[in-house]
């Protein structure tokens, strides 16, 4: 399950959702211009980091892992970008969105259990 097509799109607008939030956390941090400098930069490293440590063969994505990765290392960075997401967006007080990112991350990760199993054994 955590290679169909409708839990890869799932997934994709998770980590969208999660590349904007730490933007706008990070914006909101400061109003000169670190703030701007933090809002752009720090999405574009996570974005950097999530694209190039990766478990090789992994099902869910080419099977090409620019730097191999642990698979546990993998889940614990894919789970720190999501929740570092749901914290941003409970500390910006949006706790409905808080709330609902986090459900369906969760949910995510629930249908996704044979990656999981997956990532948890390479």
């Amino acid at each position: 399950m955590g290679s169909h097509p409708i839990n890869l799109i799932l997934r994709f607008l998770l980590e969208i959702v999660a590349i904007l939030a730490t933007g706008i956390w990070f914006w909101r941090l400061n109003d000169d211009w670190l703030g701007y400098l933090l809002a752009f930069g720090v999405p574009i490293l996570v974005m950097v980091v999530w694209g190039v440590f990766a478990v090789s063969n992994d099902p869910s994505r080419s099977g090409k892992a620019p730097v191999p990765t642990n698979g546990v290392v993998r889940l614990l960075m894919e789970l720190s970008v999501f929740g570092f997401a749901v914290w941003a967006l409970y500390d910006m007080a949006w706790y409905n969105t808080a709330l609902v990112f986090g459900a369906v991350t969760l949910f995510h990760y629930v249908i996704s259990y044979d990656r999981v199993t997956w990532l948890l054994k390479a």
